[in-house]
Order: C-alpha cells, then sequence, then structure tokens
C-alpha cells in the first residue's frame, strides 16, 4: 500500500523590532498578521491608568510596504489606489488602512488586519513593473495615545506640531532622540494619537527613551487591546 504523507506548511511567525524590550513585561500575547503582538502589559487597571496620561503600544505588527519611481502614482491608480495629492500627506485606505506621499514620486501603504491592500501591491510589483521600484519597510512602529503626548513630544522632538493643521492629514518627517522618523498627527477618542515609524533597527533604542519619558509623566506601555478594545485576540 502506497502511503501519501501531506505536509502543511504553516508560515513562520515574524518578530517584531521591539519584541524583546516588551518580552518581560507582556502579560498576554495574540497573533495578528502573522508576529506576536504584546496583547496587555499589565492588569487591565494599570492599563487603563496609562491611557489617562500617555500610553505606548507596539504597531509593528501591521502590514506595510514602499515604492518609489516615475510611474509609481499612475500605477496605483491603476490598481484601484488613490494618492494623496501632496507631498507629506496621507489618505484612508480602506477601513483601517493608509497610504502616505513621501515625496513627489514615493508612497508609503499600510493595512491592518483583514486588508489585502498591501499584498496586492506586492505581489503585482514582484512581477515587475515599468517605471515603479519596490522600497523595502521593515519599520517599527509605535503608538502614542493620551492627555500628554505633547509633554513627551516637547522632550523628544524640536518639531513644532501645534502649528500642522490635521485636516489636511500631514505626516511629518522629523528626528526624535536622534532617530529619523516618521509620525502621523491626530487624535483617538478626544485624545492625541500618534504613529510613529522607524528603521527597524532602531527600534528598541526608541521605544525605551520614550517609555522612559512616558513613565516620567505617570504613562507607561500598554497591549494592543488596551488601546484597541475591539482587538480580536488570538492565542
Amino acid at each position: 500500500m502506497n502511503t501519501t504523507i501531506e505536509k502543511v506548511l504553516t508560515p513562520a511567525l515574524r518578530t517584531s523590532p521591539l519584541h524583546d524590550a516588551l518580552a518581560s513585561t507582556t502579560s498576554q500575547w495574540t497573533v495578528i498578521n502573522r508576529m506576536r503582538v504584546a496583547a496587555h502589559i499589565g492588569t487591565a487597571a494599570e492599563e487603563n491608568k496609562k491611557l489617562q496620561s500617555i500610553a505606548l503600544t507596539d504597531l509593528s505588527h501591521r502590514q506595510r510596504c514602499g515604492l518609489k519611481g516615475p510611474g509609481a502614482e499612475a500605477w496605483l491608480k491603476s490598481v484601484g489606489i488613490t494618492t494623496p495629492s501632496g507631498i507629506n500627506q496621507w489618505a484612508s485606505l480602506g477601513e483601517s488602512g493608509l497610504i502616505a506621499r513621501l515625496a513627489s514620486s514615493e508612497f508609503l501603504i499600510e493595512n491592518n488586519a483583514g486588508q489585502d491592500d498591501v499584498d496586492r501591491v506586492r505581489v503585482q510589483l514582484g512581477r515587475g513593473v515599468a517605471g515603479v521600484t519596490p522600497v523595502l519597510r521593515q519599520d517599527a512602529e509605535i503608538a502614542i495615545a493620551g492627555p500628554r503626548v505633547n509633554e513627551l513630544l516637547l522632550q523628544t522632538c524640536s518639531f513644532n506640531f501645534a502649528s500642522l493643521d490635521l485636516a489636511a492629514r500631514p505626516i511629518v518627517m522629523t528626528s526624535m532622540i536622534g532617530v529619523s522618523v516618521l509620525l502621523l498627527p491626530g487624535t483617538q477618542q478626544g485624545s492625541a494619537f500618534y504613529q510613529i515609524w522607524c528603521d527597524g533597527t532602531y527600534g528598541i533604542y526608541l521605544w525605551q527613551h520614550l517609555l522612559e519619558i512616558a513613565e516620567e509623566l505617570d504613562g507607561g506601555a500598554v497591549g494592543i487591546a488596551a488601546l484597541f478594545p475591539e482587538t480580536k485576540l488570538e492565542p
């Protein structure tokens, strides 16, 4: 009798650039987009207290890709993705994604679990597109939120965020604690909410310095489910 053994290959889990900084403090993990993510850090009461001041969360699990070149904008439009009209602006992509124009012909695309825009773009770019070059994005992504966010920004960045018109959906290229970053300013539930991207190799350095300041402001690190209660948790 011939026996056929079928092997089901499960994609390996990805590792967040911030994982080592979170490993000793995380009380519950989940998996999102094939990455282990800190679901909760400490008790609910502890996380709620931090949210009343300033909270840091790892968002590195979100899918993202970059592309640039003279044909990038036209090609994105041809596959149904509308680009922001101005440089250093972003636009919504689906329910929880975004596309940012970083230069006249360079773009960053990001989406959360349940969306396929990034995978769709990656697949098509992998086949080759005239006038378009893929840009590798291996960012660490940090969210900072809460009433005292501006106090942290004043200590870490010289950019004047108060001068921005949030209605124009700006995205800022600047430096925080000597690290080149992208910042997307906004609000969530009436408080400041910022997304920060940096090169993954600088992720832990940036996280640790931001966390130190946040703790001085009576805040600290929280899990993804504390900042986004609708998150579906998986073991």
